[in-house]
């Protein structure tokens, strides 16, 4: 049994038990998913303010926090006692290309050029790491919710902004990753 969960399991079988999660939360109690709202949630609960964005009632919400906290807590045991001790394999060409950019580290999912209190103050890392922050955080809010409250839960609900939000959110990744993240990389 311990064999089946440390493997990647198929997306027709994931996709499927991840697109379940929609229905059976509307059907046990009128809930919807999303992650980005949790922040909201925590703000309310731990820095009660005058703030009238933060004076709601967050203890209705509480059992998304405790989902965040499975995922929190799923991640640390999948690392701790599921990994097979491996390095992160990734594909010849994207290795290749990492070292391009001046990336030698493809033995981490994180790699120590960007990802490390060296380079932090590094102009390629602080656009990584706090302008893209910055802009993931702005974008979650500007749209409405995160990419997992759009794709699944609005998508599932035929919702205009949903769509709207997931194609822009798609077609930003494109751009990203393709335009933007090369001519980063190479500062």
């Amino acid at each position: 049994m311990i064999e089946l969960i440390k493997k990647p399991w198929p997306w027709y079988v994931a996709g499927p038990l991840i697109g379940l999660i929609v229905p059976a939360l509307l059907l046990l109690g009128n809930k919807h998913f999303g992650i980005s709202a949790n922040l909201r949630h925590i703000c309310a609960a731990c820095f009660p303010a005058n703030i009238p964005f933060f004076q709601y009632n967050w203890k209705k919400e509480i059992w998304n926090l405790f989902f965040v906290g499975g995922i929190l807590t799923g991640g640390y045991i999948a690392a701790q006692w599921l990994s097979d001790g491996n390095a992160v394999s990734i594909a010849p060409a994207l290795a290749s290309e990492l070292r391009s950019y001046n990336i030698t580290d493809t033995q981490h999912l994180l790699p120590q050029e960007i990802f490390s209190w060296e380079h932090l103050l590094t102009l390629r890392s602080f656009i990584l790491l706090v302008v893209g922050g910055f802009l993931v955080g702005f974008g979650t809010r500007y749209a409405g919710g995160c990419t997992s409250g759009h794709a699944i839960m609005g998508l599932s609900n035929l919702q205009w902004p949903s769509l709207v939000a997931t194609i822009c959110f798609m077609a930003g990744g494109f751009v990203m990753a393709n335009v933007l993240l090369p001519f980063i990389l190479n500062l």
